[in-house]
């Protein structure tokens, strides 16, 4: 567990963007990700954009741990799909230029009829991404949580592709009913980057929601122990999607799963 890499989502700190880098850099994190949004969109981002923000991740000691490519529907739309696969491809371009070569984004759910015609929508948007990435050596990690691991991986070996994959994010697998640590090792070998983030179950009086790491119904000793049974090695990247102090709850995270790690503590 020592040797566990901690990152921050950007967008979890609700700040601009040398405020946050600043305050990620005061935390002693090394990583960060970010979304292909507004001014760091691939169509607004030049060539000479990418080397500026390089170099302001260097003078941060920072690296990108991943690139987020927020869609407003899924790939399993058939409205304005090929836009949507176009722009998926310039942000796994721009994630090359970047550093990471990772990019996540919320493909949607994996139907349970393969004859349906949203299962063959997203399953050739996939193979198109998969085949870009081939070509341009990047992957895209699909985000977990809208279904079970093991349904996720044997819709994900279907394709003869090594540039996809997952976002492990536990929270989305617990909050929409999945077993977390089960799920986990059906995906192994197939997790290219993971989420620290944190979530209570539904019951009768509430409905399931997220809450500041280290606060809710996963267990974070078990949730390394399967990362480092299933070899995982990759970035632990602490998001946060609410909440009304954001940059306390993520300053707390950081210390959390250091104490866990054995790490400095923040």
């Amino acid at each position: 567990m020592n040797r566990l890499k901690i990152g921050v989502r950007l967008e979890s700190l609700n700040l601009p963007l040398r405020q946050a880098l600043t305050e990620v850099g005061r935390l002693g994190v090394t990583g960060v990700q970010m979304d292909a949004v507004d001014d760091l969109s691939p169509n607004n981002l030049s060539q000479s954009g990418r080397r500026e923000l390089r170099h302001l991740l260097r003078a941060h000691n920072l690296e990108l741990t991943a690139v987020g490519c927020p869609l407003r529907h899924g790939l399993d739309v058939a409205e304005n799909q090929q836009p949507r696969i176009e722009h998926v491809e310039k942000v796994l371009a721009m994630s090359f230029d970047l550093g990471p070569r990772i990019v996540i984004i919320h493909a949607g759910q994996v139907p349970e009829d393969a004859d349906s015609p949203r299962h063959q929508l997203l399953k050739d948007a996939l193979l198109t991404l998969g085949r870009y990435g081939d070509r341009t050596g990047t992957t895209l990690a699909l985000e977990t949580g809208l279904e079970s691991g093991t349904a996720l991986a044997g819709f994900l070996n279907r394709f003869d592709t090594g540039s996809l994959g997952v976002n492990l994010d536990a929270a989305n697998l617990l909050v929409h009913g999945f077993e977390v640590v089960e799920s986990m090792r059906a995906l192994q070998g197939r997790i290219l980057h993971a989420h620290a983030k944190d979530a209570r179950r539904s019951n009768p009086s509430r409905a399931a929601q997220e809450v500041p790491l280290g606060h809710g119904d996963i267990d974070w000793m078990e949730y390394l122990g399967v990362l480092e049974e299933i070899e995982y090695r990759g970035w632990l990247t602490i998001e946060r999607e609410s909440g009304e102090n954001r940059v306390a709850d993520v300053t707390a995270g950081v210390a959390f799963l250091r104490r866990l790690a054995g790490g400095p503590k923040v």
